[in-house]
Order: C-alpha cells, then sequence, then structure tokens
C-alpha cells in the first residue's frame, strides 16, 4: 500500500496539538463553582473528577487522524510485467545415417549422445522457438518451428537409424532446415547441422544450401561428431547377429568449415561425449536470447479503510457524550 498525497498528513500535527492543548486545559483548571467544603458531597457517594472527561477529545483526534489518512489517498498495487522476447530461432539438423552407430561415444553411440546433448540444449532454451530436421539419404522435418519444447523433446526421444534410406545428404538437410526458417521473422536465425560423415546423397549441394541460408540471414554452426582414426561399427547380419566392425572416421570439414563461414556461423568438431556438451554449450553462449521486462503497477484506491472507522469513531463519541455520559445542567 502507498499514499498518493502523503503531504497531507501534515495536517495532523496542528490537529494533534489541539487535541493536547484542550486535555491540559483540563489539567488545573479551577472549578466553576466554589464550595466551603465536599464533605456533603463524598457523604453523598460522590468521587472526584472523572478519568474520561478526556476521552471524547481523544476519540476526535483519532477521528480527525483517519480522516486525514483517507484524504492522503491509501492505495493498494497489483504488479503487471509486460516482457518483451528477442527471441532466437533454432532449428536442429541432425545426421541418423547408419554411420551414427558407430561405438565411440557414450552411452551407446553417436546418435545416442547427440539426442543426449541435444535435450539439454533444447531444456536451456526455454524462450526460443525450436524445430528438428533429420537427414540420411533424404531428409524430413521431424518438428517445424515450435515453442512445444516438449512436444519436440519426445520427438528427439524417438529417433533412430532406419528409418530412410542410408546415405548422408548434407546439403539436403541443411536445405530442408533453411526452408523451416526462411520466413522467421526473428531477430536471430540459427541453424545446428550434426554430421559424422561426408556429403554422397541427395541433390542439393551442402555449398548451394549454404549460399541460400546466408541470403535469409541464417547462421549455420556445424559440428563434425566422431573420433580420429579406427573406430567399432556394429553390423546386423540376419544369418549371424550383430557383428562389431572397424571402421575409421570420415569427416568432410573443409565443406563444414566453409558452410559456417558463409553463413557468419562457426565450426566445431566433438570426438566424444565432453566434447560434444561443450560444444552444445559453446553455440548456446553464442546464440543469446534478449528479454526485456517491463513493470507496471495498477493502483485502486483504498480511502474507505479509513474513512469508515472514523466515521464509526464519531458515532461512538457521539455516543460518549451525548448519552452515556451524565451530565449536569
Amino acid at each position: 500500500m502507498r499514499f498518493k498525497d502523503p503531504l497531507f498528513f501534515l495536517l495532523a500535527i496542528p490537529a494533534i496539538l489541539v487535541c493536547a492543548l484542550y486535555v491540559r486545559s483540563w489539567i488545573g483548571a479551577e472549578a466553576a463553582l466554589r464550595y466551603s467544603s465536599l464533605a456533603p458531597v463524598r457523604r453523598a457517594g460522590g468521587g472526584g473528577p472523572s478519568k474520561g472527561r478526556w476521552l471524547p477529545a481523544l476519540m476526535r483526534l483519532a477521528a480527525g487522524l483517519l480522516l486525514i489518512a483517507a484524504l492522503a489517498r491509501p492505495q493498494s498495487g497489483i504488479g503487471e510485467e509486460k516482457t518483451t522476447k528477442y527471441v532466437v530461432d533454432v532449428m536442429i539438423s541432425m545426421d541418423i545415417s547408419g554411420s551414427m552407430a558407430t561405438m565411440d561415444f557414450a552411452p551407446g553411440n553417436r546418435l545416442e549422445a547427440a539426442k543426449i546433448e541435444a535435450r539439454r540444449f533444447i531444456e536451456g532454451r526455454r524462450h526460443d522457438r525450436i524445430g528438428l530436421v533429420v537427414f540420411a539419404a533424404q531428409s524430413i522435418t521431424q518438428a517445424p518451428l515450435t515453442g512445444d519444447h516438449e512436444a519436440v523433446l519426445t520427438l528427439l526421444s524417438r529417433l533412430q537409424m532406419g528409418i530412410l534410406e542410408d546415405g548422408t545428404a548434407i546439403g539436403l538437410g541443411l536445405a530442408t532446415a533453411v526452408n523451416r526458417l526462411r520466413d522467421s521473422e526473428a531477430k536471430s536465425k540459427v541453424i545446428v547441422l550434426l554430421t559424422d560423415g561426408v556429403n554422397n546423397a541427395g541433390e542439393i549441394d551442402p555449398i548451394t544450401a549454404a549460399r541460400l541460408a546466408a541470403k535469409y540471414g541464417i547462421r549455420v554452426y556445424t559440428i563434425g561428431v566422431g573420433k580420429e582414426g579406427v573406430s567399432v561399427w556394429p553390423v546386423h547380419d540376419p544369418r549371424f547377429g550383430t557383428r562389431l566392425l572397424k571402421v575409421e572416421t570420415q569427416i568432410d570439414e573443409k565443406t563444414l568449415k566453409e558452410i559456417a563461414s558463409l553463413t557468419g556461423g562457426r565450426y566445431f568438431r566433438a570426438q566424444d561425449e565432453r566434447g560434444l556438451r561443450d560444444v552444445f554449450k559453446e553455440i548456446d553462449r553464442l546464440e543469446k536470447t534478449e528479454i526485456k521486462v517491463e513493470t507496471y503497477t495498477h493502483y485502486e484506491e483504498q480511502y474507505h479503510w479509513f474513512l469508515w472507522p472514523a466515521f464509526f469513531v464519531l458515532i461512538a463519541e457521539a455516543l460518549w457524550t451525548r448519552i452515556l455520559t451524565l451530565r449536569l445542567p
């Protein structure tokens, strides 16, 4: 609560002074009539001066102070916030080709590690719209740009290899994400492209897709996933079951760097799950969401909380003075 016009409280000073002078006038005041002796009055049961004679003055003072408080316009406020968000629209384009099953990342393979870190990334960007594109030999949109992060996380958790023909269409995966972002009016538009291979499928060249992204003002952060050298890749044989083959990681870092350079983004290499986590943290740091919050307060007049008590005190003072108190002629 606040008082809109607190200067009215200055009126309390003369009110208190008047009351104090009134009470002081009763102290030591001489009687209106003089008697040679008060013994007959005492024998008749009379007492000394009534202590309640100051009460009307104090009640009037209380009523006056309450009226002054009402004049000062007491108000209660309800806070309101107006939030302006400069959000980032983010499309995650993730490779789900067969090579993402390579077992050089914990807890199982490259795809599972990528899903875990992408989940952390999405959960940390509460105010942004996020979408999900996956690619192998073809590319599809799993989730368009949305603020419903739970829906995106559900679709992310269900990702698995084999839902698309095997291959690595980096250019197509990038172009699909660009198509989802091109009409965005966000202040910042970003694609996070994650792959562990070399472009070997699709109708669109990665550099052509990168130039298209640059045309629409979209930054592309590229992530090369996989350890240097030889890793283990599980192969499912219908006759002999799962076999483990040794494969060498091949990432077209030159193309990924050029994609990032053309669009104003950056290229990162992640060789283990910790490195992948650091990459997503760095992207999160680079693409900050700006939120401006303005606070407004709506005030309501609350003078009745003081006006009604003042009214009741005046009524009580009138009852005390004119009815309850014995007045002599």
